[in-house]
């Protein structure tokens, strides 16, 4: 059997948004982080696994000798088979611990994407590793993605909803740190948020004017439960920085000045 203090950590998805943010970030506490992935990134120097989580196969190969999972791997359909493939592997392999990324407020839902990440929650708490959630709320790289989606001819349609938007890299740095310290913080489920509440509608504002884009913001329905504020963290949360609006002014910074 592993030890997940010595073993490589693999990070599933680790090529996407998140995980190739925890990839270096474990790197840095002197882990051995390796990636799976659905296809090799030729010009990448990571130790990659090609595998496919939902049919299983390269899943297997890529365990072995694996301390600790990070899934970070997700689809628009919330592929639940995917989350159940890759816990059994595990488990098979010896792996001694899974951390699992996931949504605030998602338990408030009971249909659609939300409910398939909860049964990914039960399938990754019910199995025989030891495992850890960790939700966090939107992301705010998420922000210009649903001003593209929902941008029709000069107005962007956008969800009206209540959150605490939080950046990628800090929920990624969350991440790491609870795979290199998973008793770090009691409890199976935790959330990590940002410093405050947030409208989508107005940052998503904020993001087209600093951009110059003439196109106008419309908040629309998606579930009055995200106006009522089911997105928002409990009262237990880690609250982080930056704000949207202190990670947008930082960015548009780096941007203007490149290295």
């Amino acid at each position: 059997m592993s030890d997940a203090k010595t073993s490589p950590v693999l990070v599933t998805g680790g090529t996407g948004r998140l995980g190739r943010l925890v990839v270096p970030r474990l790197r840095d506490t002197g882990y051995d982080a390796r990636v799976l992935t659905r296809q090799r990134n030729r010009d990448s120097d990571d130790v990659e696994y090609v595998g496919d989580l939902t049919s299983g196969q390269g899943v297997d190969s890529a365990l072995v000798g694996i301390g600790t999972v990070v899934h970070c791997a997700s689809s628009t359909k919330g592929d639940v088979e995917a989350t159940r493939n890759l816990v059994r592997a595990a488990s098979n392999a010896g792996t001694q611990h899974l951390v699992y990324v996931s949504i605030v407020g998602i338990d408030r839902f009971s249909s659609g994407y939300n409910a398939a990440k909860i049964a990914q929650e039960r399938a990754t708490l019910e199995g025989p590793i030891p495992a850890r959630i960790l939700r966090a709320t939107q992301f705010h790289e998420f922000v210009a993605q649903l001003v593209e989606w929902g941008r029709q001819g000069d107005v962007a349609y956008v969800p009206k909803m209540r959150t605490q938007l939080i950046a990628a890299r800090t929920v990624a740095e969350a991440l790491a740190d609870l795979a290199v310290d998973p008793d770090a913080v009691p409890g199976p489920v935790l959330e990590i948020a940002g410093p405050r509440e947030e409208s989508m509608v107005e940052a998503a504002s904020l993001l087209v004017a600093e951009r110059g884009d003439p196109v106008r913001i419309e908040g629309i329905t998606w579930d009055p439960l995200y106006e009522a504020g089911a997105a928002l963290p409990g009262p237990g949360a880690r609250l982080a920085g930056p704000t949207f609006e202190a990670w947008l002014a930082a960015r548009n910074g780096a941007l203007s000045h490149p290295r």
